[in-house]
């Protein structure tokens, strides 16, 4: 009994993560997912406003990021998200399922940048074979980043400081690039009123937030990073600041660039023909290996944090867990499961359906965050109420405005996602009852 419970314990490094390390794992799951992927989702619907929505998913996310960072500043911890909810709410349904909320919007967001990857590396043969191609290199990529998590922190961290630096300096002069050879032309971007729906600038701000919500992974990492109490709000801070810089520049360089039609008619890979009319089919082939690379650091940061918190909250014991005859602790195994399920949903979503879920299951669990905070804690932490209520107003706004979108255009998104939402809390209430 004593062999299977250490076997089960989660094996967390004490400053095993620098500060650096953390904000490189931030970037890496935020500009990974953000950029490459979101450019044209995005730009479908808010038109010419399209970058004005990555600045305003700056600004939710800034007044998101101030519940965990008073949270976990006070209480770091390897669980992260987990361990805010346990905080706030005990060890309830709630917290089991806003839990797992977020950790299934993590694993949709893996195999978002993971079909990004499929999509970008088909450019480089003219886009042919798309379409069994796209899943094939994603699943692909899903794999190399578990065998990389398995190596253990020091391998993650280290191979995440290269790629962000790498990645961020490489977007920086493809867009500067871009900026100048357009003549500073940005008749693409408009501050006029746009002619898209009234909800879809609230909707467009709601897809636009998925690039920066990877800040959440650095929670994940609390305890194991150096000096916690103050490095992992550090590290969030500066990962939006640094994401934010970059999406706000490279999106002047594509609305610069195209027209906000082919933007949207080439919106899984905007990125890839923006750097066309600057820099020819060498401007495609640098963008493509950049967002490879991005694609490459995102998922591997994100498999280690998000398996990191699944293996928390079964430390927990807030879910199921088998070892179903594999070695190793639960770390290996909460990989196995985070892993698996990414590459499901890189084979059976497309970017579209994968970009909406994921927002949808993320803002819902955000919401409950800041109300539990709101409620429970924000004179333990020192948190302002009006900075909770602030965003939680925020979250509700865009969270309505997407689904009445998905509810004109796609609706089977919508059924889907509330109908997952309620079996996971069904489960969940069960499994609970179950274990008194």
């Amino acid at each position: 009994m004593r062999k299977d419970e250490d076997r089960a314990r989660p094996n967390y490094r004490k400053n095993s993560i620098t500060l650096t390390g953390a904000v490189a794992m931030g970037t890496g799951v935020m500009i990974g997912a953000g950029i490459f992927a979101l450019t044209g989702q995005v730009a479908e619907l808010a038109g010419k406003w399209f970058p004005f929505a990555f600045l305003a998913a700056s600004v939710v996310a800034s007044f998101s990021a101030y519940s965990y960072v008073k949270m976990v500043n006070a209480n770091p911890s390897a669980g992260g998200i987990a361990m805010i909810l346990k905080g706030v709410y005990g060890r309830t349904v709630t917290t089991a399922g806003m839990s797992l909320l977020m950790y299934f919007s993590m694993v949709i967001n893996e195999s978002l940048v993971a079909r990004t990857f499929g999509t970008y590396t088909m450019q480089l043969f003219n886009g042919s074979g798309q379409g069994y191609m796209i899943p094939v290199l994603g699943v692909a990529l899903i794999v190399f980043a578990f065998l990389i998590n398995l190596i253990g922190n020091r391998a993650v961290q280290n191979m995440s400081f290269v790629t962000a630096f790498i990645k961020i300096a490489g977007i920086a002069f493809l867009a500067l690039g871009g900026l100048w050879a357009s003549g500073l032309d940005v008749s693409g971007i408009s501050v006029v009123p746009s002619q898209a729906g009234v909800w879809s600038i609230p909707g467009s701000i709601a897809l636009a937030l998925l690039g920066y919500k990877g800040f959440t992974t650095i929670t994940n990492s609390g305890s194991e990073i150096q000096k916690p109490h103050e490095s992992v709000g550090r590290a969030i801070v500066i990962s939006i600041a640094v994401c934010f810089l970059l999406y706000m520049l490279i999106t002047v360089a594509v609305g610069s660039n195209l027209s906000v039609e082919e933007i949207v008619a080439a919106r899984d890979y905007s990125l890839a023909e923006a750097a066309r009319p600057a820099f020819g089919d060498t401007g495609v082939w640098i963008t493509v290996v950049f967002a490879i690379v991005a694609c490459v650091s995102g998922i591997i940061a994100s498999i280690f944090a998000v398996s990191r918190m699944l293996a928390m909250l079964t430390e927990m014991k807030l879910v199921p867990h088998s070892h179903f005859g594999m070695p190793g602790d639960i770390q290996k195994h909460t990989m196995v499961y985070t892993a698996v399920l990414a590459i499901l949903s890189t084979v059976f979503l497309d970017l579209g359906r994968i970009a909406a879920m994921g927002a949808i299951f993320y803002i819902i669990m955000d919401i409950a965050i800041h109300w539990g905070v709101y409620r429970h804690a924000r004179q333990k932490v020192g948190a302002r109420g009006g900075v909770l209520i602030t965003a939680m107003v925020m979250d509700a706004v865009i969270l309505l405005a997407l689904l009445k979108i998905k509810v004109d255009t796609d609706v089977f998104i919508v059924y889907t996602s509330l109908g997952f939402i309620a079996l996971l809390f069904l489960g969940e209430w069960l499994f609970l009852k179950r274990k008194g």
